[in-house]
């Protein structure tokens, strides 16, 4: 990996954290469509007396792939449990994502360098863009489609990630320059 490809990939990752910092702080992007858990000491309570483990929980029960007639009109959901607790500090969900953000625009930059054919900037940056598309679209529509996500929020989610990736392509697309297409012909060479 060259030195120009490393150096896109840190600076971008830096843009994309910030970005991820003010789309969730200032804009509201990752808290659209959330809601507060109605009676949450209730809730609460009694999640504490029937949950004893961590977990990624889906209700109801489809063990078999079917939802048993009794629950088809019930409420249906899935709920990301812990019972011990969460860190009122956020210092180290924020080195990970810290880490996770170079390590996407690495990746980003090392494609890039191996696009041919974009030699101006508009294309270099295009062609982030559409990975970007490609981000935002991978999980967060499956969520919306299997899971039950609202709309809203799966809409917010993909807006900042497209826009993420929009920011990391005009930092990466700076320093990272691709090769032009070249075209060998064999002409005068018996086959």
């Amino acid at each position: 990996m060259s030195k120009r490809v490393l150096l896109a990939g840190i600076l971008g990752g830096v843009a994309l954290f910030v970005w991820g910092g003010l789309s969730h702080t200032v804009l509201k992007l990752g808290d659209v469509g959330m809601h507060d858990l109605p009676q949450q000491a209730a809730m609460v309570n009694a999640m504490k007396a029937a949950i004893p483990h961590s977990g990624f929980y889906v209700f109801p029960q489809m063990d078999t792939g079917k939802i048993a007639a009794a629950d088809e009109n019930g409420p249906w959901g899935v709920l990301v449990y812990q019972p011990t607790g969460a860190s009122s500090s956020m210092t180290r969900q924020l080195g990970k994502e810290f880490v996770l953000n170079i390590v996407q625009a690495l990746i980003v930059a090392f494609l890039l360098s191996f696009a041919v054919g974009l030699t101006s900037y508009t294309s270099r940056v295009g062609y982030v863009v559409v990975l970007g598309g490609l981000v935002s679209l991978a999980t967060n529509v499956e969520y919306w489609i299997w899971y039950g996500f609202p709309r809203n929020y799966t809409g917010g989610v993909m807006a900042d990630k497209f826009i993420g990736m929009l920011i990391v392509g005009l930092v990466v697309a700076a320093f990272v320059k691709t090769k032009t297409a070249s075209v060998t012909t064999m002409q005068g060479k018996a086959a």
